[in-house]
């Protein structure tokens, strides 16, 4: 395992310290590696987030929505499975 020296305030420090002692995690690196885990898949999400963004954007313009033919359809659909 590659090893970082990371320079951090005091303030910090004295958190990232705090979170091993209290148990959460064994030592300060086991919580940096958290922290990091915990970005990337942060990052991962709003990538895909982003992805759907500009799907929806690139699929054309927005088509009007019929509320009551919506509720219309889904009513039929529900009598349909119903009466099968």
């Amino acid at each position: 395992m590659a090893t970082m020296n990371v320079s951090l305030p005091e303030q910090m420090k004295d958190w990232v310290e705090a979170q091993s002692k209290d148990g959460t995690f064994s030592n300060a690196s086991d919580y940096v590696r958290h922290l990091i885990r915990q970005d990337r898949e942060r990052q991962r999400a709003i990538a895909e987030l982003q992805a759907e963004i500009d799907k929806g954007i690139n699929s054309g313009p927005a088509t009007p929505f019929d509320i009551d033919d919506f509720k219309k359809r889904a009513r039929e659909r529900l009598e349909s499975k119903r009466s099968a």
